[in-house]
């Protein structure tokens, strides 16, 4: 039984050095070999391509060489591999490529040309390819396609011709490319696309066209094959106009990208017949208005950019079809003022991005600020930016924290604005009375400024009632006593008391928001946290809201949270209103790498307080992807600060240890060292005669230089060789510079 086993060890030995034999045995020199089916030329400076073994097994299917300097392919390079699947020539300085070079590859399916010198290639170089899919003739110098170059390539899947110096594309250049899906042409110098020139590519879902030279696009037919397509890609040209119906038939398209042109005016019909395009970029271009019915083809819109144009108009109707619009941004444009109910019909948009536009905020934008209260109610539009930049006096404050009493006509405004009484937000809180002069005007009167809250501010902040408007409240509060069997002390003129409250067994009446928040709000936390929601919870203590006309006066107070994203560029505080008699909001959207301070407020008879105290603000900050809130991760949070902490400990103690050591090994040897020459020199030694002083000096000479005479014997240390120079190779530079131009 052993001798069998013996036996098997020694054949299985034998096998596999005849194996590893065979499959080193046709690796060419300055290759890596070591997969039967891969030869790996790969960044070793050739400068030809190596010559075959005599013996080429057929299982060789990968063949690289990347990253050399190979600058001619001959027509005998690769004849030995007729069954390769795969070439690598990327990242060389090739020039020219013989016309039968490629006539043994009938089995090739990737071929990589990129990054070279090549300006032409030969007609009928490609032809024997029949079975290629991927070809890559990116990054060269190559000025002209003709549809001889690409016959036979019926399997072609991907073409990339981008990063070349292409003027023109004619007809019917890409007719044999039936199979054809992704098609790269960006980065080139492309002015002239003939109509006919993609009739043939029915299939393709990818086009790139991108930084190029086009200038318009006017013809029908330029596109009009492609009913595959989904991404169309035309940003970086110099197109300033588009003709009606030139995207009439790509009712695929989902992505259509139009950014950074010189587009002023869009036709009625430009965008017809994308019915199912979901993104549309057209950013950084000369658009000056938005016209009604332009959009109105994008019935499945989601994603619509318009920065960085010239708009100042915008029709009341331009987004009333997009049903599904999700993100909309109009940042960086010339806008001064929005139609109230211009998005009342977008139930899903949750994104919109109107930040850097002078916005005048004068009755105008009051439609717009009911809408994104009713929006924010919801827990959308998180990213909303109506900063004022005009009248002065509200220069720098943000919409949201403007009073509607605020936003008075200017100009020749006054006839687009209504009458009607609104409800007044003031920073006391109080609904005036008719017959009563306004808080702010007051102020303003005697001399105050009025001060608005920032949407940059980093915290709450709280605003005390000012006298003027007790006595008003007590005023209020005298005449409708006699209405009242139950007295309290905001009646009387004076502050409410909560302790005082409380031994009397009253309710206390409510008539100012900042005295609800700073004495009735309680008990704010904040549970259920998400990468994206988390759930805030608060409680109240009784109260009743004193209302003066008939009836018992009792009214229930709303609540709104607001929260604030600190640690990010852009900090804004937005609110969401709470539903009926709820104590507690579940916000959503949230970013998972965010900090968050979240404040109650309570709105009173439609007044707000805009600030609250830090005693009604809790931070939170919400999880990562994949975690959940709960002991577990409570604990584990916990361990991991008790293991770093232990291991920085560690570290600690490893690193005072070492130095110790060090500085304790250094101090014994400048003791020896000093003990030595102490002895040397020491004068209480015996004076020694004079024939010994030969003796002296031969001792003393071995300490005055630590090398040996030059023509003395050799010691071991003369025998020491350090390899350094030895092994110092002059070529790194020129080796790194290589890694870096090519990436296998």
């Amino acid at each position: 039984m052993d001798t069998r086993n013996f036996v098997a060890v020694i054949c299985f030995f034998l096998l596999s050095l005849i194996s590893s034999s065979a499959a080193t045995g046709f690796c060419a020199d300055h290759c890596d070999c070591q997969h039967p089916q891969h030869l790996l030329c790969t960044n070793r400076g050739l400068r030809t391509v190596p010559k075959a073994a005599p013996q080429v097994p057929e299982e060789v299917l990968v063949f690289s060489l990347g990253g050399n300097f190979i600058v001619n392919i001959s027509a005998f390079d690769f004849t030995r591999y007729s069954n390769l699947k795969r070439l690598n020539l990327q990242y060389n300085q090739i020039q020219t490529v013989h016309p039968k070079a490629f006539e043994k590859l009938s089995k090739l399916e990737e071929l990589y040309l990129g990054h070279n010198q090549l300006s032409t290639i030969p007609a009928g170089t490609l032809q024997p390819l029949k079975k290629l899919t991927i070809l890559y003739s990116n990054n060269n110098d190559i000025k002209k396609i003709t549809p001889e170059l690409l016959t036979n390539l019926d399997s072609l899947v991907k073409l990339r011709l981008d990063g070349n110096a292409i003027e023109l594309l004619q007809e019917s250049v890409f007719k044999s490319l039936t199979n054809l899906h992704y098609l790269h042409l960006e980065s080139n110098q492309l002015q002239h696309i003939h109509r006919n020139t993609f009739s043939k590519l029915t299939k393709l879902r990818f086009l790139n066209l991108a930084h190029n030279k086009q200038s318009a696009l006017r013809s029908v037919f330029t596109f009009s094959q492609l009913k595959a397509l989904t991404t169309l890609l035309l940003s970086e040209n110099e197109i300033q106009y588009i003709g009606n119906h030139v995207f009439q038939n790509l009712k695929k398209l989902s992505k259509l990208s139009l950014s950074n042109n010189r587009i002023s005016r869009l036709d009625s019909g430009a965008l017809k017949g994308l019915s199912s395009l979901r993104e549309l970029l057209i950013d950084g271009n000369e658009l000056e208005e938005i016209p009604a019915g332009l959009l109105n083809p994008l019935e499945r819109l989601e994603e619509l950019d318009f920065s960085r144009n010239r708009i100042s108009n915008v029709d009341s109707a331009a987004f009333t079809q997009l049903k599904h619009l999700r993100v909309l941004k109009l940042k960086n444009n010339f806008l001064t003022s929005l139609s109230g109910d211009i998005f009342a019909l977008n139930n899903v948009l949750y994104n919109l991005d109107l930040h850097g536009n002078n916005w005048t905020c004068d009755c105008r934008l009051e439609e717009l600020k009911k809408w994104m209260t009713s929006a924010h109610s919801q827990g959308k539009l998180l990213t909303v930016f109506v900063q004022c930049h005009h009248p002065v006096t509200l220069r720098g404050k943000y919409l949201d924290y403007v009073n509607s009493s605020q936003l008075q006509p200017l100009g020749n405004w006054t006839h687009s604005c209504g009458n009607q009484a609104r409800p007044e937000e003031s920073r006391g809180g109080e609904q005036e009375e008719p017959g009563m002069m306004r808080e702010g005007e007051k102020r303003k009167r005697e001399g105050q400024e009025e001060v608005g809250i920032q949407g940059d501010q980093g915290g709450p902040e709280v605003v005390e009632s000012s006298p003027s408007l007790e006595r008003k409240t007590a005023k209020k509060e005298s005449v409708s006593r006699s209405r009242r069997t139950t007295a309290s002390p905001a009646q009387s003129g004076e502050k409410f008391d909560l302790l005082r409250a409380g031994q009397e067994d009253t309710l206390p009446v409510i008539t100012d928001p900042c005295v609800f928040n700073r004495h009735f709000i309680t008990n704010v936390s904040v549970d259920q946290i998400t990468s994206s929601t988390v759930t805030v919870h608060w409680t109240t203590r009784e109260h009743h809201r004193y209302t003066p006309g008939p009836g018992p006066g009792l009214d229930e107070v709303h609540y709104r949270v607001l929260f604030d994203r600190f640690g990010t560029p852009d900090r804004f505080p937005r609110y969401v209103y709470a539903r009926g008699a709820a104590r507690s909001v579940t916000l959503r959207e949230l970013s998972s790498d965010v900090t968050y301070m979240v404040c109650v407020e309570g709105v009173v008879g439609g007044s707000v307080c805009h600030v609250a105290p830090r005693d009604h603000c809790a931070g939170l900050v919400t999880l990562l992807e994949g975690h959940s809130k709960g002991g577990g991760l409570t604990s584990d949070l916990h361990l991991v600060t008790v293991a770093t902490l232990a291991g920085n400990a560690v570290l600690l103690l490893v690193i005072g240890g070492a130095w110790l050591g060090r500085s304790l090994k250094r101090r014994l040897q400048k003791r020896k060292s000093a003990v030595h020459v102490r002895h040397m020199y020491s004068t209480r030694r015996p004076f020694r005669p004079s024939m010994a002083t030969a003796a002296v000096s031969a001792d003393f000479t071995s300490y005055q230089s630590s090398r040996p005479p030059r023509l003395g014997p050799l010691e071991e240390g003369d025998l020491i060789e350090f390899p350094c120079d030895r092994f110092l190779d002059n070529n790194t530079a020129r080796r790194d510079s290589d890694m870096q131009r090519f990436s296998d």
